[in-house]
């Protein structure tokens, strides 16, 4: 009777005096110097136990026992990037249906698993990621096949086979230096980049945080860049046309608005007039 007629907001309260309810707070927050003064402000994680899970998560959706993960967590069915798969599907309809992915920080292969469904009516399909050793160790024992495979560093992924498409997703802004990876990934001979799942904003320059995770998920916060959206395409445009801008799945709340995002690009074409 007491809880039917007392108000939502103090049974709300009372849930937060009393425990029953988180008060955590996740997301992005702070704007720091440098990635140093951010690194000091972050508890960092313990990459071991974040791989554990992460590899027994997607060990069950390479099975069949699960339908999906992100970011180690599991779900019932595919939350697809719908704009991140026709960038895919496209550079694989102009190189003939042939696909080779080179996926910069792609985990064990999360991306990959999320739409193989659709990947499996490719002619030839290849998908390389360029991880962490501990990450390469693992996928190579558990994950590697005929389509997936796992590598140290783009030079080693290069020495075996030649990606016709780049994907960045969810990786860009946990890099100390991002802009120096980007060009290193950019003068590659391939002429198509996806980046995914990346946060941008309105401001002038880049704004670098400390991104909280829930501790439901696991314990652990890091540094992380918000980039600046004028600056970010400006940098592009030189060199690269946007063909495609796309809103990305997350959600995380920040020091300023978050404009979740993700371009599909090509390489410009510089054509020479002929007289």
């Amino acid at each position: 009777m007491l809880k039917l007629i007392t108000p939502p907001l103090l049974v709300h309260l009372g849930k937060r005096l009393h425990g029953n309810e988180s008060t955590e707070i996740y997301g992005l927050s702070g704007d720091y110097c440098s990635w140093e003064e951010a690194i000091d402000a972050s508890t960092g994680y313990d990459s071991r136990i974040i791989l554990e899970k992460t590899k027994a998560a997607l060990l069950k959706v390479k099975n069949g026992e699960s339908a999906y993960e992100r970011d180690s967590v599991l779900f019932d069915e595919i939350q697809y990037s719908w704009p991140l798969l026709a960038g895919i599907l496209w550079a694989a309809a102009r190189n003939g249906g042939v696909l080779n992915v080179l996926d910069f920080g792609g985990s064990l292969g999360s991306s990959y698993y999320q739409n193989r469904i659709f990947l499996s009516s490719l002619p030839q399909v290849r998908w390389n990621i360029v991880e962490q050793s501990s990450h390469v160790g693992i996928g190579k024992a558990y994950f590697e096949d005929n389509n997936l495979h796992f590598y140290l560093s783009i030079a080693e992924c290069l020495a075996d086979t030649q990606p016709n498409v780049i994907l960045l997703s969810s990786v860009l802004q946990y890099l100390e230096h991002p802009y120096i990876v980007l060009d290193q990934l950019l003068e590659l001979p391939c002429d198509h980049v996806i980046i995914n799942r990346t946060p941008f904003w309105t401001g002038l320059s880049d704004r670098l945080c400390v991104q909280t995770v829930p501790s439901t998920i696991y314990p652990a916060s890091y540094p992380s860049w918000i980039f600046s959206t004028p600056s970010f395409y400006s940098y592009l445009n030189e060199k690269w046309k946007i063909i495609a801008e796309f809103e990305s799945l997350d959600r995380l709340r920040g020091p300023v608005k978050i404009l979740w995002r993700g371009l599909i690009i090509e390489r410009r074409k510089h054509v020479t007039s002929m007289m």
